[in-house]
């Protein structure tokens, strides 16, 4: 599957005393250093493409977007994987909803998410994969999981396979939740806790046996059917990046179950943990106080606003103004002042000269360093950018280093 076209990512001046970056990882509960020796590897979850993409998965697009930058200034090279997740109930449900193909559904959906990230200059992934090419692998590794007994077929004659929970003797490190809450949120985000004949309600979906109406394909001695959401991710990250990498990301409503399921089948599979140095979750974004999501049908797609005109660089600014792992608001004061902070950012890249460049350059890079404080790194730009249109400083290279600076670190372009 093919990606989206990318953008030339300017070069900054180096520096002696750039900081490293430093990532909060939610399975140690700190702001700890991501330091990839060479290059670094990064799995973030895509989406399952039976609508639009809306402001939350911009939101979490544009978190790990920052990494990959952070990674680049840093001189590393980014082998970046991303995930289309285009076989899954939602997309068969959508499908039959509407009276169409799901492969239609699929293949529109995926080429306008592809068209959004573009325009909100995103990084392109190195690969990005469908689940439905990774089939045979996937296949491959819920056979290896059988054979470890670290999977079951349940005796209802469906030809569903599970995995058990007890085969990962580290579960649950990752999400610190409870039986009770992870029970919860298994019922509420895609699993079956309360199907009979599984060993433990937690156990999650490896392969669907088929059934009458749905696609299904060759699972050799599995059986026909299809595949189940986590071991998916587990097997596009294990073939492209190994069995260990630097960074899983995705929103932190994927914490539990997906996260904590993949990286327990990734972890099983190849004996190598953690899975992932840094687990790393963007927060949520809500409409009038709660989380978008389309089953509360309260979404804000990305591509209404391009279809309105608006700029997505000021998108990207109004999801930038807060920190990626809050939980936060969208709203038309946030877009307004987006659409204000782009301008004065243009403005000022026009002055003749301005306060030091390399003082910006350097701030910025600090802020972004501790744990991705975009909200910070946009205040330096901000008050630069005040004293530049004040006639403040004289460093006629300065409004281009600027312009180049977040170009290059934020994503924006003026």
């Amino acid at each position: 599957m093919d990606a989206w076209i990318g953008h030339d990512v300017p070069r900054l001046p180096e520096s002696a005393d750039r900081p490293p970056l430093r990532l909060f990882d939610t399975a140690r509960a700190a702001v700890e250093p991501s330091a990839p020796q060479g290059t670094g590897t990064m799995y973030v979850c895509g989406i399952t493409p039976y609508d639009a993409t809306h402001l939350g998965h911009a939101a979490t697009m544009i978190a790990f977007d920052l990494v990959n930058r952070m990674w680049r200034d840093a001189g590393l090279d980014v082998k970046y994987v991303q995930n289309v997740t285009d076989i899954d109930d939602p997309l068969l449900e959508r499908a039959q909803r509407d009276g169409e193909d799901w492969v239609v559904l699929a293949m529109r959906e995926t080429a306008l998410f592809r068209e959004d990230m573009e325009a909100l200059r995103i990084i392109p992934p190195a690969h990005y994969v469908g689940a439905v090419e990774s089939i045979p692998k996937i296949v491959g590794h819920v056979v290896e999981l059988v054979g470890k007994n670290a999977a079951y077929r349940l005796e209802d004659g469906t030809g569903d396979v599970y995995f058990d929970i007890t085969a990962a003797p580290d579960w649950g490190y990752e999400s610190h939740l409870s039986r009770e809450e992870m029970t919860v949120l298994s019922a509420e985000r895609g699993g079956d806790p309360e199907r009979a004949g599984k060993r433990d309600p937690l156990d999650p979906l490896l392969w669907r046996g088929a059934r009458e109406g749905e696609p299904v394909w060759d699972g050799g001695e599995l059986g026909p059917g299809r595949p189940g959401w986590h071991i998916e991710c587990a097997t596009i990250a294990l073939g492209l990046l190994g069995d260990t990498i630097d960074v899983q990301g995705g929103g932190s409503d994927l914490l539990y179950p997906h996260h904590e399921c993949s990286a327990a089948h990734a972890e099983v599979l190849t004996g190598a943990a953690p899975f992932a140095r840094h687990y790393a979750h963007a927060g949520m974004i809500g409409l009038a106080g709660e989380k978008m999501s389309k089953s509360k049908g309260n979404l804000v797609f990305v591509s209404r606003l391009r279809g309105d005109g608006v700029d997505p660089m000021a998108v990207r600014l109004g999801l930038l103004a807060g920190h990626y792992r809050s939980d936060r608001e969208w709203t038309d004061e946030v877009l307004k002042a987006g659409l204000q902070r782009l301008a004065r950012w243009r403005e000022a890249a026009a002055a003749p000269s301005g306060p030091s460049g390399a003082g910006l350059l350097g701030a910025v890079r600090e802020a972004l360093a501790d744990d991705l404080d975009a909200p910070a790194a946009l205040a330096v730009v901000d008050a630069w950018a005040d004293a530049a249109l004040a006639g403040a400083g004289d460093d006629a290279a300065a409004p281009a280093l600027m312009a180049r600076t977040v170009d290059a670190l934020l994503g924006i372009h003026l």
